[in-house]
Protein backbone atom coordinates (compact mmCIF):
# COMPACT_ATOMS: atom_id res chain seq x y z
CA UNK A 1 0.00 0.00 0.00
CA UNK A 2 1.49 3.46 -1.13
CA UNK A 3 0.58 6.47 0.82
CA UNK A 4 1.18 10.03 -0.59
CA UNK A 5 2.22 12.47 1.49
CA UNK A 6 1.96 15.78 0.24
CA UNK A 7 4.92 18.05 0.29
CA UNK A 8 3.67 21.40 -0.44
CA UNK A 9 5.83 23.37 2.55
CA UNK A 10 3.31 23.31 5.00
CA UNK A 11 3.36 20.75 7.86
CA UNK A 12 5.03 18.85 10.56
CA UNK A 13 6.38 16.41 7.20
CA UNK A 14 8.54 14.35 8.79
CA UNK A 15 6.72 13.81 12.10
CA UNK A 16 3.75 12.86 9.96
CA UNK A 17 6.01 10.82 8.05
CA UNK A 18 7.43 8.70 11.32
CA UNK A 19 3.80 8.65 12.87
CA UNK A 20 2.49 6.87 9.87
CA UNK A 21 5.55 4.26 9.99
CA UNK A 22 5.11 3.51 13.47
CA UNK A 23 1.26 2.74 12.34
CA UNK A 24 2.38 0.13 9.72
CA UNK A 25 2.66 1.96 6.56
CA UNK A 26 5.21 0.80 4.50
CA UNK A 27 5.72 2.83 1.51
CA UNK A 28 5.05 6.49 2.60
CA UNK A 29 6.22 9.08 -0.32
CA UNK A 30 6.96 12.81 0.55
CA UNK A 31 5.53 14.09 -2.94
CA UNK A 32 4.96 16.72 -4.89
CA UNK A 33 4.20 14.79 -8.40
CA UNK A 34 0.83 14.44 -9.27
CA UNK A 35 1.32 11.08 -11.44
CA UNK A 36 2.42 9.76 -7.45
CA UNK A 37 -0.54 11.28 -5.65
CA UNK A 38 -2.90 9.84 -9.09
CA UNK A 39 -1.60 6.24 -8.10
CA UNK A 40 -1.20 6.40 -4.30
CA UNK A 41 -3.55 4.09 -1.87
CA UNK A 42 -4.11 6.62 0.26
CA UNK A 43 -3.52 10.57 0.74
CA UNK A 44 -2.18 12.51 3.39
CA UNK A 45 -2.37 16.16 3.42
CA UNK A 46 -0.84 17.82 6.29
CA UNK A 47 -0.67 21.75 7.18
CA UNK A 48 0.61 23.81 9.65
CA UNK A 49 0.21 27.54 8.95
CA UNK A 50 -1.79 30.28 7.88
CA UNK A 51 -5.14 28.60 5.49
CA UNK A 52 -4.26 31.25 3.17
CA UNK A 53 -0.50 30.57 2.86
CA UNK A 54 -1.65 26.41 2.99
CA UNK A 55 -3.95 27.09 0.23
CA UNK A 56 -1.00 28.90 -1.94
CA UNK A 57 1.52 26.27 -1.32
CA UNK A 58 -0.69 23.77 -2.28
CA UNK A 59 -2.31 25.75 -5.54
CA UNK A 60 1.90 26.49 -6.68
CA UNK A 61 1.86 23.09 -7.39
CA UNK A 62 1.16 21.88 -10.75
CA UNK A 63 -1.58 19.47 -11.24
CA UNK A 64 -1.92 17.83 -7.73
CA UNK A 65 -5.30 19.34 -6.51
CA UNK A 66 -6.16 18.31 -9.77
CA UNK A 67 -4.79 14.82 -8.86
CA UNK A 68 -6.15 14.89 -5.50
CA UNK A 69 -9.93 15.64 -7.04
CA UNK A 70 -9.65 12.63 -9.44
CA UNK A 71 -8.30 10.22 -6.79
CA UNK A 72 -10.68 10.99 -3.82
CA UNK A 73 -13.69 12.46 -5.73
CA UNK A 74 -13.80 10.42 -8.67
CA UNK A 75 -12.61 7.17 -7.39
CA UNK A 76 -13.16 7.44 -3.74
CA UNK A 77 -9.36 7.03 -2.41
CA UNK A 78 -9.12 7.19 1.27
CA UNK A 79 -8.15 11.08 2.07
CA UNK A 80 -6.66 12.67 5.25
CA UNK A 81 -6.39 16.23 6.09
CA UNK A 82 -4.22 17.22 9.40
CA UNK A 83 -4.57 20.69 11.17
CA UNK A 84 -5.17 23.20 8.49
CA UNK A 85 -4.96 20.41 5.84
CA UNK A 86 -8.31 19.40 7.32
CA UNK A 87 -9.37 22.83 7.59
CA UNK A 88 -8.37 23.27 3.51
CA UNK A 89 -11.50 20.91 2.72
CA UNK A 90 -13.84 23.67 3.48
CA UNK A 91 -15.62 26.32 0.85
CA UNK A 92 -13.54 28.80 2.44
CA UNK A 93 -11.37 30.43 5.29
CA UNK A 94 -11.61 33.63 7.22
CA UNK A 95 -7.65 33.57 8.39
CA UNK A 96 -6.17 37.17 7.03
CA UNK A 97 -8.56 38.01 4.71
CA UNK A 98 -11.23 35.47 2.97
CA UNK A 99 -9.39 32.65 0.81
CA UNK A 100 -11.22 29.76 -1.28
CA UNK A 101 -10.64 26.24 0.19
CA UNK A 102 -11.02 22.88 -1.51
CA UNK A 103 -14.83 22.41 -1.12
CA UNK A 104 -15.00 18.94 -0.37
CA UNK A 105 -16.71 19.45 2.71
CA UNK A 106 -19.06 22.46 3.18
CA UNK A 107 -18.28 24.98 5.70
CA UNK A 108 -16.06 27.75 6.82
CA UNK A 109 -13.10 28.16 8.71
CA UNK A 110 -13.37 30.94 11.63
CA UNK A 111 -11.75 32.53 13.98
CA UNK A 112 -12.66 30.77 17.81
CA UNK A 113 -14.93 33.47 19.32
CA UNK A 114 -13.86 33.66 23.26
CA UNK A 115 -16.91 33.94 25.19
CA UNK A 116 -14.81 33.64 28.64
CA UNK A 117 -11.84 35.54 29.44
CA UNK A 118 -10.43 32.54 30.48
CA UNK A 119 -10.31 30.71 27.66
CA UNK A 120 -7.28 31.28 25.96
CA UNK A 121 -6.44 31.21 21.72
CA UNK A 122 -4.80 29.25 20.27
CA UNK A 123 -6.32 26.59 21.79
CA UNK A 124 -3.17 24.30 22.66
CA UNK A 125 -2.46 21.52 23.98
CA UNK A 126 -4.28 17.92 25.05
CA UNK A 127 -7.96 18.05 24.88
CA UNK A 128 -10.92 15.56 24.29
CA UNK A 129 -12.04 14.18 21.20
CA UNK A 130 -16.12 13.17 21.38
CA UNK A 131 -17.32 11.24 18.90
CA UNK A 132 -20.61 12.83 17.33
CA UNK A 133 -21.50 11.27 14.26
CA UNK A 134 -20.63 7.77 13.98
CA UNK A 135 -17.72 6.71 12.22
CA UNK A 136 -15.01 3.73 12.21
CA UNK A 137 -12.12 5.84 12.30
CA UNK A 138 -13.48 7.80 15.53
CA UNK A 139 -12.36 7.10 19.10
CA UNK A 140 -13.73 8.44 22.18
CA UNK A 141 -10.05 10.02 23.68
CA UNK A 142 -7.39 12.84 24.36
CA UNK A 143 -5.43 14.38 21.56
CA UNK A 144 -3.22 17.47 20.69
CA UNK A 145 -4.65 20.39 19.20
CA UNK A 146 -2.99 23.75 18.21
CA UNK A 147 -5.39 25.71 16.36
CA UNK A 148 -6.44 29.50 16.05
CA UNK A 149 -9.64 28.88 14.26
CA UNK A 150 -12.36 26.25 13.21
CA UNK A 151 -13.64 24.48 10.84
CA UNK A 152 -18.04 25.83 10.87
CA UNK A 153 -19.12 22.90 8.94
CA UNK A 154 -22.58 23.36 6.94
CA UNK A 155 -23.98 19.88 7.82
CA UNK A 156 -24.03 18.73 11.21
CA UNK A 157 -23.47 15.41 9.59
CA UNK A 158 -20.59 15.86 8.09
CA UNK A 159 -19.29 16.36 12.24
CA UNK A 160 -17.84 13.29 13.88
CA UNK A 161 -15.98 14.35 16.39
CA UNK A 162 -15.84 17.51 18.78
CA UNK A 163 -13.82 19.14 21.45
CA UNK A 164 -14.91 21.32 24.10
CA UNK A 165 -12.72 24.63 24.47
CA UNK A 166 -14.78 27.50 26.06
CA UNK A 167 -17.55 25.21 24.15
CA UNK A 168 -17.98 22.89 21.56
CA UNK A 169 -15.89 23.11 18.17
CA UNK A 170 -14.86 20.40 15.58
CA UNK A 171 -12.41 18.11 16.13
CA UNK A 172 -12.96 16.07 12.79
CA UNK A 173 -14.85 16.29 10.05
CA UNK A 174 -15.90 13.28 7.19
CA UNK A 175 -17.78 12.29 4.07
CA UNK A 176 -17.51 9.16 1.56
CA UNK A 177 -13.44 8.25 1.51
CA UNK A 178 -12.43 12.14 3.14
CA UNK A 179 -11.76 12.43 6.73
CA UNK A 180 -9.90 15.87 8.73
CA UNK A 181 -8.82 16.15 11.95
CA UNK A 182 -8.15 19.41 13.79
CA UNK A 183 -6.23 17.51 15.78
CA UNK A 184 -2.35 16.66 15.40
CA UNK A 185 -2.17 12.41 15.31
CA UNK A 186 1.11 12.47 14.86
CA UNK A 187 1.75 14.31 18.75
CA UNK A 188 -1.17 12.40 19.99
CA UNK A 189 0.90 9.36 20.71
CA UNK A 190 -0.96 6.48 21.38
CA UNK A 191 -3.86 7.72 20.45
CA UNK A 192 -3.03 9.20 17.44
CA UNK A 193 -0.87 6.24 16.30
CA UNK A 194 -4.02 4.59 16.66
CA UNK A 195 -6.15 6.60 14.63
CA UNK A 196 -3.62 6.56 11.73
CA UNK A 197 -3.90 2.80 11.92
CA UNK A 198 -7.34 2.36 11.40
CA UNK A 199 -7.17 5.26 9.26
CA UNK A 200 -4.53 2.76 7.09
CA UNK A 201 -6.73 -0.44 7.33
CA UNK A 202 -10.10 1.91 6.08
CA UNK A 203 -11.86 0.80 3.44
CA UNK A 204 -14.54 3.16 2.78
Amino acid sequence: MSIALIDYGAGNLHSVHNALVKAGAQTVELTADPDVVARADRIVLPGVGSFGACRDGLAALPGVIDAMAEAVQARGVPFLGICVGMQLLADAGEEFGRHQGLGWVPGTVRKIERADPAIKIPHMGWNSVTPATPHPLIEEGEAYFLHSYHFDAADPAHVVATTDHGGPLVAAVARDSIIGVQFHPEKSQRYGLSFLSRFLDWKP
